[in-house]
């Protein structure tokens, strides 16, 4: 029982929670409200790019949640050998030139980022530290209900806008 009251007031401990759940939110309806224009640019159907952007909320939330763990193995595979390192260098080049081609992405990024990384801290503040695939887990949860919220307040924002 204690144990659930504690769950309950999470949000009350940690608001910065609640700041991430409103920015998921956020981008959830501005992805629904401009996937016509990218689903046109890109000649792609609108849910495959939901579904990339999804997919890319999702790296954004593990890389923000286990930075030390990830790095940790990236520096391990580098110093394995030079073709190693060559490889993920140019990877790492690409797809940083590639964010900075397409500024949407980028932020996207720069949002959701900082918001998760503010809830991590506020979750440490208070003391809650779960191991790092439940974190992971977690704000995933928490990142993607979000997004699927937001689309569904758009999507029924709209219809709504429409029938009055």
């Amino acid at each position: 029982m204690n144990s659930v009251l504690r769950l309950i007031a999470l949000p009350f401990r940690a608001p910065l929670v609640l700041l991430l759940i409103g920015v998921s939110v956020y981008l959830g309806m501005h992805w629904t409200l401009t996937l016509p224009e990218l689903s046109q640019r890109f000649s792609s159907p609108g849910h495959f790019i939901l579904l990339v952007e999804y997919l890319h909320a999702v790296v954004v939330v593990v890389i923000c949640t286990m930075p030390d763990l990830l790095l940790f193995r990236l520096s391990q595979l580098m110093a394995a050998s030079r073709v190693v390192s060559l490889v993920v260098s140019l990877l790492l080049v690409t797809l940083a030139g590639l964010y900075l081609l397409h500024l949407n992405i980028l932020a996207n990024v720069l949002i959701l980022a900082p918001a998760v990384l503010l809830a991590r801290l506020d979750l440490v503040r208070i003391r809650v530290v779960p191991s790092s695939t439940t974190m992971v887990l977690v704000l995933n949860i928490l990142v993607l209900s979000g997004l699927m919220a937001g689309r569904w307040l758009s999507t029924h924002g709209q219809a709504l806008g429409a029938s009055a």
